[in-house]
């Protein structure tokens, strides 16, 4: 019989954060399956279900002292919430740099999980040539659910103690919240920010470009003798994606485009440029979306337009001075982006409290 939560003790190395006073593990589903850690049955009909090959993670605490390995299932357990973060096309748990870090020590009754999703990163599509649907934001967020599902950390049927789940998304991860099945969660159990959201149904420009990219990363991944072509439009994409993050950011980025099979990137990025599906939540109480003004990703105004449809309130909807990684303090963007993040991090931890009251009134 699997307890629940013995999968913690199955990291696969550990280390201190990046944020003094912080430490993180790295996780995968394959290597818990394979120990024994979690069912198999249920991690394969998830993989299956979402045409992954694995899916990989790290959690990340604040602690004064390192944790003993028969403390993590406490420490990961008996706390008020979890921030899941869920990063954009060709990027990685590394793209968020500090930030999750800064959340767990603001406040020390959460753990953040970071995750590699979508294909990118450790978290392989099982295909080489993925459906575009198996790509998009919709898709994205139903296996981030599914594998949340499977860990086992939401609050229990009749556990008195509220537990609230904050999901942080940015581009294609902020378009993904959007698809959030509420229907899975209870009420006050979960809050979303989206910043930056590449949920591109009102705005025809950017679709465009989204397109363009993703048909001209294919027609290389087809035809490999093209590599000016390659050259110029990967390298241009990866420049405009993180204009005003820093150089870290951006030599991610480069990494992941690197070791992501042509195909799925390519496939990414058209997912988004064709996405009609409009979502349908049943209520947006607990999601804050943020944009910047110069983002040159998603248009400011399509995107208020869309908010403004699918009945955001002005008060859930914040626009602040900065780029598409509004959040990533780089050289040119410094002050504004600094401020920013400091705002993304007030957000996420006011939305948690406020999610905690709702439970704890019923």
């Amino acid at each position: 019989m699997i307890n629940s939560l013995d999968w913690v003790k199955g990291y696969r190395d550990r280390r201190e954060g990046v944020v003094p006073h912080t430490y993180s593990a790295r996780y995968s589903l394959s290597d818990l399956t394979e120990r024994g850690l979690l069912d198999r049955q249920a991690v394969n009909g998830m993989l299956h279900d979402t045409q992954l090959q694995d899916y990989t993670w790290h959690m990340i605490w604040a602690e004064d002292y390192p944790t003993m390995d028969d403390e993590l299932i406490n420490r990961f357990n008996d706390v008020d919430g979890y921030v899941v973060f869920l990063h954009g096309v060709t990027g990685s748990n590394m793209i968020w740099e500090d930030l999750p870090g800064m959340v767990v020590r603001k406040n020390r009754r959460l753990v953040a999980l970071v995750a590699d999703h979508n294909g990118f990163g450790e978290t392989p599509f099982a295909k080489h040539r993925p459906a575009i649907e198996e790509c998009n934001p919709v898709a994205a967020m139903h296996a981030a659910e599914c594998w949340f599902d499977l860990l086992g950390l939401r609050r229990a049927t009749g556990e008195p103690r509220p537990k609230v789940v904050n999901f942080v998304g940015h581009s294609m991860g902020g378009a993904a919240l959007f698809f959030l099945d509420e229907s899975r969660w209870r009420y006050g159990e979960q809050t979303r920010v989206a910043l930056a959201p590449a949920l591109l149904l009102r705005d025809e420009m950017h679709r465009v470009f989204f397109n363009t990219i993703g048909f001209g990363v294919g027609l290389v991944a087809r035809m490999g003798f093209l590599e000016e072509v390659e050259n110029v439009v990967s390298w241009r994409a990866i420049e405009v994606l993180t204009d005003g993050a820093t150089k870290a950011v951006y030599d991610e980025h480069i990494r992941v485009y690197e070791t992501t099979a042509k195909s799925v990137t390519a496939r990414a990025w058209v997912a988004m440029g064709v996405l009609h599906q409009k979502p349908q939540a049943h209520s947006w109480d607990l999601m804050q979306v943020v944009l910047g003004h110069r983002d040159l990703l998603v248009g400011v105004s399509p995107m208020m337009d869309l908010l403004q449809e699918l009945n955001f309130h002005v008060d859930q909807v914040r626009v602040v001075m900065g780029t598409h990684y509004l959040f990533s303090v780089g050289e040119q963007f410094q002050r504004v982006h600094t401020e920013n993040r400091q705002l993304v991090l007030d957000d996420v931890l006011e939305l948690h409290e406020r999610a905690l009251k709702l439970q704890r009134s019923g």
